[in-house]
């Protein structure tokens, strides 16, 4: 069973990741055809073709390798107007880039080509494909915080600790000596439900901790349902040194990262964990974290592969929120998947991982440069700068810009990103990140 489990995981990400390159490309294929654009292909995968089908002007189909996915378009650069011999591996690159090109641009059709466009519809082509994943990832943050709702304390009352021990101390069990905790003296009972507290209804366990931390030595009446009844009781938090948390009980950091302490009221009872729909407005700050994270992962990522070099080479341990591979984002949803919780915890983790790897889609496809649709976008932009310079000082529109020049730094970036993948793939398959420790 926990195989079959673990397999399950495996799928439900290889499934969900061929979604979101799908959705990525139609991202770029609706405004490209709404534009007038020719698109030859539209395809999910590289390598292999395993099935097509040709449905008017294009080739829809899936290749071999799901490690991302393209459109093919009519013209992405301007034509070239001569074929002399290119001499220097560079000039011969710029060449078959140029030939490539000139391949997609159909006979009688010179005009439905991409470069061709106004600078603002190919910003709108390209900018598509991560507007997709950024989209996908809000609808999905935004089902797992509204739809099913974040982990956090409920106002159902799981223990109440019978006495107060000295802080520091490293006694775990209480002694006739030790007072009573102020929610035992209350009469507060496992299972008890928080109705109120100082005349405040509380909806979770975090507005009712608010209330006690801020009324050390003070008298609150609280109620209480209990067995579908409710009870009055009175409670008097005293004063104790506590490392402040947040809604979801994780300590809160200063500045220095360090845990908060802070002298609050305390009474001695602990929360049900359980998901409590959040409002709608979560998701978006949910998706909007996960973008700050992926970002700065994005500007350390020389150092964050050094250290997946050095790992997989000395077997130390990996950083578990450095990048990973195909394989070790399968891996983790598969071990999600087979871990021993509710079904539900492990499907909103599944979504969450789900929704961070479309952010991570958004993210770094924005990377300026070629061949990322970044790159394009900014080549784009380059070619309005220059009209527009051209139309202040009154000089002739200058002529179509050639990326095709590019060819030699995007062949050093590919390659780049062909080696990062190789590196990630190797690790994640002999040093595996410990995600479960």
């Amino acid at each position: 069973m926990e195989t079959l489990l673990y397999v399950g995981g495996i799928l439900f990400m290889l499934v969900g990741l061929a979604l979101s390159i799908g959705l990525h490309e139609i991202g770029h294929l609706l405004p490209a055809k709404l534009f007038g654009v020719r698109v030859g292909q539209y395809m999910i995968g590289f390598g292999p073709r395993i099935w097509s089908r040709r449905i008017g002007e294009t080739e829809y189909g899936f290749k071999l390798l799901p490690i991302g996915g393209f459109i093919s378009m009519s013209g992405m650069y301007p034509a070239s107007k001569n074929s002399r011999a290119a001499t220097g591996i560079f000039r011969s690159l710029v060449q078959d880039a140029r030939a490539a090109n000139d391949e997609t641009i159909a006979a009688g059709e010179e005009d439905r080509v991409f470069y061709k466009l106004p600078v603002w519809k190919r910003v709108i082509v390209m900018l598509g494909g991560p507007f997709m994943n950024l989209v996908l990832a809000l609808l999905i943050f935004t089902v797992l915080a509204s739809g099913i709702g974040l982990q956090q304390g409920t106002t159902t009352i799981s223990s109440v600790t019978e006495c107060v021990l000295p802080a520091g101390s490293s006694q775990t069990e209480c002694t006739a000596d030790d007072p009573a905790s102020p929610a035992a003296e209350a009469g507060i009972l496992p299972n008890d439900i928080l109705v109120s507290i100082d005349s405040t209804p509380v909806s979770t366990f975090a507005e009712a901790t608010a209330i006690v931390q801020a009324a050390p030595g003070e008298t609150l009446d609280v109620v209480v349902r209990r067995g579908g009844t409710e009870q009055n009781l009175e409670i008097t938090p005293i004063v104790a040194e506590r490392t402040l948390t947040d809604a979801s009980g994780r300590p809160i950091l200063d500045d220095a990262g360090d845990p908060v302490v802070k002298e609050v009221g305390y009474v001695g009872m602990f929360a049900q964990m359980g998901y409590v729909p959040q409002p709608l407005s979560v998701g978006p700050q949910m998706a909007i974290e996960n973008v700050g994270r992926v970002a700065n992962l994005i500007a350390t990522l020389p150092v964050r592969l050094w250290d997946v070099g050095v790992s997989l080479f000395t077997g130390s341990e990996r950083d578990p929120n450095g990048p990973l591979s195909v394989v070790g984002v399968g891996r983790l949803a598969g071990e999600v998947a087979a871990t021993d919780a509710p079904v539900l915890n492990r499907f909103a983790v599944l979504l969450n991982l789900l929704g961070s790897l479309n952010i991570a889609l958004f993210v770094f496809n924005l990377i300026p440069l070629l061949p990322l649709d970044g790159g394009h976008i900014v080549v784009a932009l380059w070619e309005g700068i220059k009209r527009g310079w051209a139309r202040l000082f009154r000089r002739p529109p200058p002529a179509p810009v050639d990326a095709t020049k590019l060819v030699p730094l995007t062949v050093v970036v590919a390659v780049l990103l062909i080696g990062m993948g190789a590196l990630l793939l190797l690790a994640d398959l002999f040093n595996p990140v410990n995600f479960l420790q």
